[in-house]
This record gives structure tokens, C-alpha cells and sequence, in this order.
């Protein structure tokens, strides 16, 4: 129930313009605690009820802080290594800290893997996705390694992504935002720190950056040398991702021959020809036209991003730069980094480290997060509400998302955040096989796709993303799709180093399947501004 003091404190905010972040940002208040002042009749604290609601204060234009200023108050307590102050989840305990030292000093002392510029070009593009006026692409490895790191390895994974972007652009008519989880995507969160084999307890494999997978006792040690291996086969993946991506490999005429190719041999040609078929005609036309990757640069080439979770966070420190141009701090490491569900909680040193560093930033989304809680952790990053700057990851599993989603999105909404709405359909679905496999079946990604896009739908926002691990690598590792792989299947070419991940197959066939929900959800847009 709305007290008058609420009232007035809402009066008085509105007339000014200010947001609940804002206002909230004087007492060290976050925006949803302010909100529960005006809607809920919460009890103020005094000072705030003395000069807003006993006083009715009329004008004090001195009282409002303009968005970047604002970031700049609150980054300004900010350091690289202030996160070693918070609470740290999911870090390994290496023993020898000297020989940690060594290995972040000489980190530190290594070139930039990104560049901030670059960073500020994704923010850009991803204020697009928060407008709804494009689409974000964002898949790769569950875990990258270092046995399986190869140049086919990288260049069937970019493959397969530029043919799922292909797909949706055509379907969508919105530009397709490609990122990837590549070049840095090496420690994982671990549910337990101990793994058990035969009666053996040994600590958990969380990461070629941080152990081996080899079940020894000397294995699984953190090593701090493994950081640099992991920068070294980071700086080679992004080399060849940029060769990739601006010397001709992202022919746009040659991806879609790479679809039709892949779909002559197998099931998905029956079930999507006519979408293929009506991209071949499009790219006739246009070459007909005179359009042609002479011509048109833009057709041979294309803007490609890396992201990873930030996770290991002396890693991340030993990589965090200062832009010479603005001043600005920057995770070199990745263009885009994210929290995982399970270093998100208020007072975490990933949220921490995060709040300071201007890469665009994600968040994973699952069904422990509340909706004050999610408000209060975007007022901690996003305070100045700069659009690209948040991507909300929601990884609920398929029979949830219609359930948690619609609180988030419409507590998201009421505050004004300017976030990108992105799909993990992968994470919130893993069951175990008879035969003992981890796996996710296909359907259930599917359903988690559709209960996504049906959310938003109805709440009137923008699904802007899906976020899967996939490779371009014929595995067996998930269930189902077109290519119809069995449990029994599973043990073929099982050879992921955590979870299971879609193959190429399955990854284009879910981006023709999101192609036709953007198709429809596109054609609703159209006739609503008719």
C-alpha cells in the first residue's frame, strides 16, 4: 500500500526525471528499495523521510546526478584487485601463492588479446539487440581444452556459427550480433570441490586453465602456469578467428553453399529447403543486381566477438587494462564477459570485479534469482543504464521458464534497464542417460526456445538472443533433432570435457527452427505498427 510519504518521494522523483537507481544512489539505497518506499509502503529511512515527505523539498537541481556521472561515483572505489575483498565462490586454491604471483605478473606484462575499441563497437551493436532492431548469436565450447585445440577445430565452429547467423538474419531481417564463446572459455563452476572415482575423492576438475582432467592426485592441483598456456592458445584462436572473419573465409554466397552442402547429405534438406531455397534466390538476385562481394566488402567479411565466464578472476586482473583514450578500465581477455548462476549473489567478488571494467557484460539468470535481487544487482553494474552494456542469460530448463521469466522480465521492464534478453536452453536441462552419458535432449532445448520467445511475447519485450554450447564437430553428446541421435549413441563420439553440447547438425537446425519463431515474431511486430 502506497503511503504519503511514498507518494511525495515518487513526486518528487518523477518531476525531476530522476530513475529509483538514482535517487536511491544518495543514501546508498538501490533502485528496488526505493521502489518498495513508493509501492509498497516500506518505511523510509528518516533522513530521506525528513527532506522528501515531512518537507515536500521543491527544487534542488543539485540533486541529480546524470547517468555517466553517476557510474563514475560508483567506479570510483573501484580497483582492479578490489574484488579481493568480496567473497570469492568457485576459485581454485592454489598452493603455492609465490609461483601464482609469478604467473599474473607475467600476465600482466603480456599485450592485450581485444582492444577496447572493439569492446565499445560490441556495446554498440548490442544497444541494437536491447532496441530490438537485431539478434544475438552467442555459441562455442562448454569448455575449451587444450588437447582438442586445432585450426579445423576453430574453423568448423566459426563455420557453423556464420551459417546459423546467415539463417537468422534472412528469417529475422535484423542484423545478426556473432559472438562467440571461444578464445578464453577454458574454467567451469564445479556443484561439488570433490569428484569421487572407485572410492578415490580427489578435488574436481574445473578447467585446463586451472587442473587436468586426469583423475591423479598431481592433476588435479591448480597450476598458475596453465594461465599462461590458456592466454597463449587464446591469442592463437582470436588470430585465426580475425584471419576468419576479414580475409574472405565469411563469403557470405559461400557460407550459404556450406548450408546447402551440409543439407543435401542428411534429414534437415526435407525439413528446410524452402527457408535455404529462399535465401539462394535472394543472393541470385542480389549478384544479378551487381551486388557481389567485390562490390560490397561487407560481403566477404564480417565483425566477430569473443566471451568467456569470468570466472578465474587472477586471470582476468593480470589482463585488465586502462584505456589510454578514455580512461575507462577494460577486460582485455574477451570482448564480452559474463557472471555464471552460481557467482551472482549480492557481495560476490565476480559481481565485484565486473561493476568496474566497461566490456559489455552478461548475467546468467536461473530460478533462485528474484526479481529485487536481480534490480539490486542491476544498479550495481548498469548504474548508468548504458544500452549493450547488460545481457540477461535466463537458463531456467523447459518446464520452468514460463513459470520464473515473466516476474524478471516485468520487474526489468518497470525500472526501465536497458538489457538484452538472451536464451541458454542448454544449461537447465541436463539429464543422465541409462548409460550412465550426461546429456540434453533436443526437445527439451527446444521447449525452453519457445517457452522463451512465448514469455516475451506476452510481456511485450524483445527476445534478443539465444546462447548455446555447440561445436562444429560431429559429436554425440545431445539427444534427438533431425540427425536423431540415440542413447545408445551417446558413447560414439562422446568428447566434451564437461557438458554435452549440440553438433553441427543439431546447431543449424536450431538456428532454422529460431528462424521461423523470428519470422513470426517479426511479422507480429509488422502488424502492430500497421
Amino acid at each position: 500500500m502506497t503511503t504519503l510519504a511514498g507518494a511525495k518521494i515518487r513526486r518528487f522523483r518523477e518531476e525531476r526525471a530522476l530513475t529509483r537507481a538514482g535517487f536511491g544512489a544518495w543514501y546508498d539505497t538501490p533502485g528496488s528499495t526505493v521502489q518498495g518506499w513508493e509501492e509498497d509502503g516500506k518505511r523510509a529511512n528518516a533522513k530521506v523521510v525528513n527532506q522528501i515527505a515531512a518537507n515536500g523539498i521543491a527544487h534542488h537541481a543539485d540533486w541529480f546526478i546524470p547517468a555517466p556521472s553517476l557510474e563514475n561515483a560508483m567506479a570510483a572505489n573501484w580497483a582492479p584487485d578490489s574484488w579481493k575483498r568480496a567473497e570469492a565462490r568457485q576459485m581454485p586454491d592454489y598452493p603455492d601463492a609465490d609461483a601464482l604471483d609469478a604467473a599474473t605478473a607475467q600476465l600482466a606484462s603480456f599485450p592485450p588479446l581485444v582492444f577496447a575499441g572493439e569492446a565499445r563497437n560490441l556495446t554498440a551493436e548490442l544497444a541494437e539487440v536491447a532496441a530490438g532492431r537485431a539478434f544475438l548469436l552467442q555459441g562455442g565450447d562448454c569448455a575449451e581444452s587444450f588437447a582438442e585445440h586445432s585450426a579445423n577445430n576453430i574453423r568448423d565452429t566459426f563455420r557453423v556459427l556464420l551459417q546459423m547467423a546467415v539463417v537468422l538474419t534472412f528469417a529475422s531481417k535484423l542484423p545478426t550480433v556473432k559472438l562467440g564463446r571461444m578464445a578464453g572459455q577454458f574454467a567451469k563452476p564445479r556443484s561439488a570441490p570433490l569428484e569421487a572415482q572407485d572410492g578415490v575423492e580427489l578435488p574436481s576438475y574445473r578447467g585446463d586453465i586451472i587442473n587436468d582432467i586426469a583423475f591423479t592426485p598431481e592433476s588435479r592441483i591448480p597450476d598458475p602456469q596453465r594461465m599462461i598456456r590458456g592466454y597463449s592458445q587464446s591469442a592463437a584462436t582470436l588470430n585465426l578467428l580475425r584471419a576468419f572473419a576479414t580475409g574472405g573465409y565469411a563469403n557470405l554466397h559461400q557460407v550459404h553453399r556450406w548450408t546447402h552442402d551440409f543439407m543435401g547429405r542428411g534429414p534437415l534438406a526435407q525439413k528446410y529447403a524452402d527457408i535455404a531455397d529462399r535465401i539462394s534466390e535472394a543472393l541470385d538476385f542480389m549478384s544479378a543486381c551487381g551486388i557481389d562481394a567485390d562490390s560490397v566488402p561487407q560481403l566477404k567479411a564480417t565483425s566477430f566477438y569473443t566471451s568467456h565466464e569470468a570466472l578465474l578472476l587472477p586471470y582476468e586482473q593480470a589482463l585488465t587494462r586502462q584505456d589510454s583514450l578514455t580512461g575507462d578500465w577494460y577486460d582485455t581477455s574477451a570482448h564480452f564477459l559474463w557472471i555464471g548462476d552460481r557467482t551472482r549473489f549480492e557481495g560476490s567478488a565476480h559481481v565485484e570485479y565486473l561493476r568496474g571494467i566497461r566490456n559489455p557484460i552478461g548475467m546468467k539468470c536461473g530460478p533462485s534469482l528474484e526479481p529485487d535481487a536481480l534490480l539490486r544487482l542491476l544498479d550495481v553494474l548498469n548504474p548508468g543504464r548504458v544500452p549493450g552494456r547488460m545481457t540477461l542469460i535466463t537458463r531456467y530448463g523447459h518446464d520452468k521458464i514460463e513459470k520464473h521469466l515473466p516476474t524478471l522480465v516485468r520487474a526489468v521492464q518497470r525500472e526501465g534497464h536497458p538489457v538484452v534478453w538472451s536464451c541458454d536452453p542448454m544449461h537447465g536441462n541436463v539429464i543422465k542417460a541409462a548409460n550412465g552419458y550426461k546429456t540434453r535432449p533436443f526437445d527439451r532445448i527446444l521447449a525452453e526456445v519457445r517457452g522463451f520467445f512465448a514469455v516475451h511475447r506476452a510481456e511485450g519485450s524483445f527476445a534478443g538472443g539465444i546462447h548455446a554450447e555447440m561445436t562444429g564437430q560431429n559429436v554425440t553428446e545431445c539427444t534427438g533433432g533431425a540427425v536423431a541421435v540415440t542413447e545408445q549413441a551417446l558413447a560414439d563420439r562422446y568428447h566434451t570435457y564437461c557438458d554435452p553440447r549440440l553438433n553441427a547438425g543439431q546447431s543449424l537446425e536450431l538456428a532454422f527452427l529460431l528462424a521461423e519463431m523470428l519470422n513470426a515474431e517479426m511479422a507480429e511486430r509488422r502488424r502492430a505498427a500497421a
